[in-house]
């Protein structure tokens, strides 16, 4: 039974037959390659979700920042913005700058500027950031793991349901003395079952994960170019 014989099989519903003459070993992988693709495909769904939120909210913080005269005007829209980073590093950033203002003015407000900050309170600035910035694109980076897990994993999962399935057949030909169609075809398709479900997998968590990876790049490149912009503002207002 070749691959076409077997891709006709499936399409026309002989799927169930096949794997109603599977070995237990065989639907064992068939199955963890079924839950390994159903859960790639829920994180995928819900990354798109995530990611275009985060593009979206990027681009208000990112306006609302350079029209600001303040850093305290944009306080309530950091807090609202949950999705983007760029609230999270901004508030980072304004809660360290506060922080060093206070401990330089004995507890003065912040947009006292009688002891503006020195080089060396700019390097604490400037290290709060970066870590703030590593966290939230740590944070949606969460789950993308599993999709490298399912991209690498799974095709030799059907690699291993396939030498399994051939294995069947040389035995089922060594019981019955015979080579025939009847004889091999059951666990001839088994093994290219498991091989066609173990690329189903692979291929969609593949694309997912570089789809991911990609978006999280641009997310981290925008994030380390507000930090600069952040730091810009401060240099500007507050550094001797």
């Amino acid at each position: 039974m070749d691959n076409s014989v077997i891709a006709v099989s499936i399409f026309s519903g002989g799927i169930w037959q096949i794997i109603g003459q599977s070995s237990l070993f065989g639907i064992i992988i068939l199955v963890i390659l079924v839950l390994f693709s159903l859960v790639s495909w829920s994180i995928m769904f819900s990354k798109w979700r995530l990611f275009r939120r985060v593009v979206e909210e990027n681009e208000t913080f990112t306006g609302f920042f350079r029209k600001s005269g303040r850093f305290t005007d944009l306080l309530g829209q950091a807090k609202s913005l949950r999705n983007t980073p760029l609230s999270g590093v901004f508030l980072e950033g304004f809660n360290e700058l506060k922080a060093l203002m206070e401990a330089k003015n004995e507890g003065g407000a912040l947009q006292d500027k009688t002891r503006p900050l020195v080089v060396e309170d700019m390097e604490i600035l400037e290290m709060t950031l970066e870590r703030a910035r590593n966290e939230k694109i740590a944070d949606l980076e969460k789950s993308t793991v599993f999709l490298a897990t399912t991209a690498n994993a799974s095709p030799f999962l059907g690699l291993l349901g396939t030498v399994v399935g051939v294995m069947d057949s040389f035995w089922s030909i060594g019981e019955r003395g015979s080579a025939s169609l009847a004889v091999v075809a059951p666990g001839i398709a088994e093994a290219l079952l498991a091989t066609i479900v173990g690329l189903a997998a692979a291929i969609p968590a593949v694309i997912g994960y570089n789809w991911a990876n990609n978006r999280l790049k641009q997310f981290n490149d925008k994030a380390a170019n507000f930090a600069l912009e952040f730091m810009a503002r401060v240099r500007k207002d507050m550094v001797k």
